[in-house]
């Protein structure tokens, strides 16, 4: 059962409608009786850059500290981001780069190939907001960033995806279809 939640908004503005629905997620979540924290990587202060790769680790910043943290006590994880170029913004990759650690998501032993998950028990969301429509991202593009979060970061390090919504195409959506996604959001934030 889901007791703690962490929301994560992976797009660098607040004020966008991903943090719109970020907040109508919130507004849904917090009518269950779970634990709900937030975490707005736009606000957080760091260097998104991994400059030495895990050769040498860099010391991580008290926002990133803090985020670890923040990320040990949740159950379940909920990113909503944008869909740039195919994939997440370069803010909320340079989080995972910072965070998603040897020794902290994963590690691997002596002799085997494949790494030991270190984030096992924990759910995911991902929730992404894309001007392509959902149809051509999935048909044409073939979603190289849903297959990036779900496969090759969040179960890489044992985080199981349970579930993905997208919210497409919103270049060209009226505020009536923005409310009804809004609507969605609180929706989903109750059903947890």
């Amino acid at each position: 059962m889901i007791k703690k939640i962490l929301v994560i908004l992976g797009h660098p503005d607040s004020e966008s409608f991903c943090g719109a629905l970020m907040q109508a997620y919130i507004d849904g979540a917090s009518k269950t009786g779970v634990e709900i924290r937030a975490l707005k990587l736009g606000e957080l202060s760091f260097d998104p850059v991994l400059w030495h790769g895990y050769q040498k680790i860099q010391a991580l910043e008290p926002d990133l500290v803090k985020a670890r943290e923040l990320i040990e006590c949740a159950d379940h994880l909920v990113f909503v981001y944008p869909n740039w170029w195919g994939s997440m913004p370069a803010l909320m990759k340079g989080f995972f780069d910072r965070v998603f650690l040897p020794g902290f998501a994963f590690t691997y032993d002596d002799g085997v190939a494949l790494p030991r998950k270190l984030l096992k028990g924990r759910t995911a969301h991902l929730m992404v907001a894309m001007d392509t429509p959902g149809w051509y991202y999935r048909w044409v593009f073939r979603k190289p960033g849903h297959t990036q979060m779900k496969r090759t970061i969040l179960e890489f390090c044992g985080i199981k995806v349970a579930k993905i919504t997208e919210f497409a195409p919103i270049k060209e959506s009226s505020q009536k279809k923005r409310a009804k996604w809004l609507a969605l959001a609180v929706k989903l934030g109750r059903a947890v």
